[in-house]
């Protein structure tokens, strides 16, 4: 991969992580009114699955045989939706707890941060600088499991 795929990788990725939490705010707001006594307990509970499965991940720390050919557009596409489903639930909270402006700037926030981290992560992939992936995964996963105690002890606290 060089950089100018590298820059249409980062690119889609940062349009399908913001994209995903604005359409999943709206039906956010649609349904807010049905799940709202509820949503920090969906929230954490997805938040623990994802970030359980991620520790899982990274703790059996299994190589995977999976050659993905980066170089197409539609593998980027898969990749980008793929890694960008657990956004839209994030949006569905984000609809039902901030007001439009506020959304669209933490949208905004994803879009450009996901753009800077894709293309921090080709720098460092074309330099073949070595990155854990283990200790990576199982960190990001405690991250979101963080995230989602966060969010639940804030609402029963309240």
């Amino acid at each position: 991969m060089d950089y100018s795929r590298g820059f249409l990788l980062a690119i889609t990725f940062a349009v399908f992580q913001a994209g995903f939490p604005f359409f999943g705010a709206m039906l956010g707001i649609a349904c807010k009114s049905l799940i709202e006594s509820i949503d920090h307990w969906i929230a954490f509970g997805l938040l623990l699955i994802v970030g359980g499965k991620m520790i899982i991940d990274g703790i059996r720390n299994r190589e995977d045989d999976t050659t993905l050919d980066v170089s197409k557009f539609l593998v980027i596409c898969t990749l980008a939706i793929a890694t960008s489903i657990d956004a839209f639930v994030v949006g569905i909270g984000l609809g039902m707890e901030y007001n439009w402006f506020q959304m669209l700037m933490i949208v905004a926030i994803v879009g450009i941060i996901t753009f800077g981290t894709s293309m921090c992560g080709i720098y460092l992939g074309l330099r073949n600088l070595p990155v854990n992936e283990r200790w990576a995964t199982i960190i990001a996963g405690l991250v979101l499991i963080g995230l989602g105690t966060k969010t639940l002890m804030e609402h029963l606290i309240m």
